[in-house]
């Protein structure tokens, strides 16, 4: 079984989730359970996936979830894009942000065809 603490990909997206929990607690008090909750929920997703992952036994079921965390981090990118639009937050505050997904992203694409290529 694989730690999953000790994935790069991992360290990076809990970071960002840490870092989405800050920026939503700045939105309207009528989006707790809306646009903030929704957008938690899909950060916190990349990094659970992989950590979920890192219990599967073969490459092929670990690279499932990483398929998973790849589709969290464009439902984040987006839901980030429309607090943004909607004015909950700015686009300096999202432009880091999304730089990391955009990481995140990358990383996680990189491990996932490692795996695939090891079978």
């Amino acid at each position: 079984m694989r730690d999953y603490k000790k994935y790069d990909t991992w360290k990076i997206a809990h970071e960002l989730v840490k870092e989405i929990y800050t920026i939503s607690e700045n939105f309207p008090k009528s989006e707790l359970f809306g646009l903030a909750s929704q957008i938690r929920r899909a950060a916190v997703s990349i990094p659970t996936n992989i950590a979920e992952g890192c219990g599967r036994f073969t490459d092929k079921e670990f690279a499932r979830f990483l398929d998973i965390s790849i589709g969290s981090t464009n439902e984040t990118e987006y839901l980030l894009l429309l607090s943004c639009d909607l004015g909950f937050t700015s686009k300096d505050k999202i432009a880091d942000l999304n730089a990391t997904l955009n990481l995140t992203r990358q990383k996680l694409i990189q491990l996932r065809k490692k795996l695939l290529n090891n079978n």
